[in-house]
């Protein structure tokens, strides 16, 4: 600390955990600045994700299908990924197996684009699924 006010600079406490603790004379504000900017540069090289919605009845036909396939394949290539899901208004939640099979045909018919993370799953009224774009 004698050193610190010597020199006209702060005695920073690194690492308080290690044994002894770790500690460095340097300029606190200089200090607090290149840690901060350190941090935004590592916020800007991280991959940003970009989800895009898709939505289907459990009805659907297959002009609507292959519409809505052409807009995921757009967005697969774009790099984002697409989450589909099945929505189920009022009684046609008994129509699960119809929506579980439509995802998994969109599935299938997208795997040379992207590959699903997981199987469909039921989330209240909705069943989902979200397809990765496949790294070139």
């Amino acid at each position: 600390m004698d050193l610190a006010k010597e020199l006209g600079l702060d005695l920073v406490e690194i690492s308080p955990t290690a044994e002894p603790p770790v500690c460095k004379i340097v300029d606190y504000k200089k200090f607090l600045y290149d840690q901060k900017k350190k941090q935004k540069e590592l916020k800007a090289k991280a991959a940003k994700t970009v989800i895009k919605e898709i939505r289907f009845g459990p009805q659907t036909d297959d002009h609507d299908f292959a519409f809505k396939k052409n807009h995921a394949i757009k967005f697969l290539q774009e790099g984002s990924k697409v989450k589909a899901f099945v929505f189920f208004k009022g009684r046609s939640i008994i129509f699960k197996e119809q929506g579980e099979i439509l995802l998994l045909r969109f599935a299938n018919e997208l795997e040379e684009f992207g590959k699903p993370e997981q199987l469909p799953t039921l989330d209240g009224k909705k069943m989902i699924i979200v397809i990765t774009p496949k790294k070139k």
